[in-house]
């Protein structure tokens, strides 16, 4: 338990007359560093991110996306630009933009729309195994993904399942306390509507709306994809497609990674972020320090 780690409730809108909360949490001083997770996932898959990013001197937030984690589960406007619509909606909260903005799996999608239709409030931009595009499936094969997420995340079983399946993804080195966030996940999708508002994503996503932005993004990017990740059949050629499709994007392929390198190879992630920053959102020397 991280006892620094306070979570607070950012107030959005859900539809044209209903609310909901986002929930994140705000430690440390210097740059804002703000960091999105994947469907399916908790803020502390960056608790190692985010503790090099403290020692470093940076301002860390993380939030939960709409519902999940300490986010509340009633919500009908899902997916990549309803959460950029709320990171950028925390920026401004916060004050202290324009951010460094760091993505991971959908929260990597949220993170370029974002980047791409409000500039100002991104410094610099980590991509963390990126879904920037709609995998090149026929509609058929679509059709047939979205029968299986409704077999896989009904009730009793979907949490249980999702929490299986998300080992899965971590192909590669694990982290030691995989199995502590994976029983975190499932126990966060236990509570009542949280797994429903899961399945109702998973129903709804699409990444094309991502694509078309891409041109446009202007700060500074890293892209970041496992070469061991299951969810390309070539995770390196899909990293060389988002080196020329970001614009300037800087590219690491972590040969021991599978979907999630923050969670599995965070000495890599933290290196190659703390040198991205080093010129896109520097630490302020103290006088005298």
């Amino acid at each position: 338990m991280d006892s620094t780690r306070e979570t607070r409730f950012l107030d959005r809108p859900d539809g044209a007359s209903r609310t909901c909360t986002v929930a994140y949490d705000d430690t440390g001083a210097g740059p804002l560093v703000v960091a999105v997770p994947g469907m399916g996932d908790l803020r502390q898959t960056y608790d190692e991110l985010r503790t090099a990013l403290l020692a470093a001197g940076y301002r860390v937030v993380t939030t939960d996306l709409r519902g999940h984690g300490d986010s509340s589960p009633d919500v009908t406007e899902l997916g990549d630009e309803a959460t950029a619509a709320d990171v950028a909606a925390l920026v401004e909260h916060l004050g202290a933009g324009p951010a460094v903005v760091v993505g991971s799996s959908m929260g990597a999608s949220a993170a370029a729309v974002l980047a791409a239709d409000r500039p100002e409030l991104v410094r610099a931009l980590v991509l963390l195994g990126p879904f920037l595009r709609d995998p090149a499936s026929g509609r058929a094969a679509r059709a047939l993904l979205g029968v299986v997420y409704r077999v896989l995340l009904a009730r009793p079983w979907g949490a249980a399942a999702w929490a299986r399946y998300y080992r899965t993804l971590n192909r590669g080195r694990r982290s030691d306390r995989l199995a502590a966030h994976t029983a975190a996940i499932r126990a966060s999708l236990r509570r009542p509507g949280y797994l429903a508002a899961f399945r109702r994503l998973t129903l709804v996503l699409t990444h094309a709306v991502v694509e078309p932005r891409l041109p446009r993004v202007q700060a500074p990017a890293l892209a970041v994809v496992g070469a061991l990740d299951p969810d390309w059949r070539d995770p390196a050629a899909e990293l060389a497609w988002i080196g020329t499709a970001v614009p300037g994007a800087r590219t690491l392929l972590v040969p021991d990674a599978g979907h999630y390198p923050q969670h599995q190879t965070p000495d890599v992630v933290a290196a190659a972020v703390l040198d991205l920053l080093r010129d896109a959102a520097p630490v302020p020397e103290v006088p005298g320090a």
